[in-house]
């Protein structure tokens, strides 16, 4: 198996020089940027498999990167992002979300929980289904679990690899009401933190995608009290 690169985006150097070697030490390639620009730069000379990156930045911050990383042209657009944000700050947290990252750490952090993380956004990025499964249709929206792709009609929806595999968690459970607690078990092999709504961020980005009216959504809906259901039967 090929080693997965790294980008780590963080401007303490101590503690990215500490995690860096860790992750060496783990198997993956690491590169370093000390700041959002340099980061970026680096990204589109040489694609990663992930970045790693920090939302307290010199210049810009690590929302503005994460916003240009999701308007770069192409693959560069689709890395996966794990950011790291302030304990407590949910509303950090929930803004880069919003923004297009696949998934958050607290700082302080211990480096085996970065690593697990790292590798639970990988496997979801590489993960695959028997053939006969890679394909999933419901009304005019299909699902390419082999290509990692969306389409409504002919026009493809843009998704993180979060979302992506979150609207497959629904999609091979329509017609079945999951629990946000169900779903994050599902999606991120781990129990959802208290009052986390992550969940419903996503949804939210979700829906602007796949739905013909967000106001009024018709493939995932909410159940009051309960969490979300995938219909069966779409247009």
């Amino acid at each position: 198996m090929s080693t997965a690169h790294l980008l780590m985006i963080e401007d303490d150097a101590r503690l990215a020089a500490m995690v860096g070697e860790y992750l060496r030490q783990s198997g993956y390639g690491v590169a370093h940027a000390g700041d959002g620009e340099s980061g970026l730069a680096m990204l589109q000379d040489a694609p990663v498999d992930l970045v790693v990156l920090d939302l307290m930045l010199p210049g810009i911050d690590g929302l503005e990167v994460c916003r240009r990383i999701r308007a770069l042209p192409g693959d560069a657009a689709r890395v996966p992002v794990l950011m790291l944000t302030a304990k407590g700050d949910p509303m950090d947290r929930i803004i880069g979300l919003e923004l297009g990252a696949d998934d958050y750490l607290p700082k302080p952090f211990e480096p085996r929980e970065l690593l697990a993380r790292i590798r639970a956004v990988l496997r979801r990025r590489q993960g695959g289904a028997a053939p006969e499964q890679q394909r999933m249709s419901f009304g005019s929206l299909e699902i390419d679990r082999d290509a990692r792709t969306v389409t409504v009609g002919d026009a493809p929806c843009e998704l993180t690899s979060y979302q992506f595999d979150l609207l497959v968690t629904l999609a091979e459970r329509a017609g079945r009401v999951l629990t946000r607690e169900q779903i994050m078990e599902a999606v991120r092999g781990r129990e959802l933190e208290a009052f986390d709504r992550s969940i419903d961020v996503h949804i939210g980005r979700i829906r602007a995608a796949i739905e013909q009216d967000v106001k009024n959504p018709k493939r995932i809906v909410t159940v009051r009290g309960v969490g979300y259901v995938f219909a069966k039967q779409q247009d």
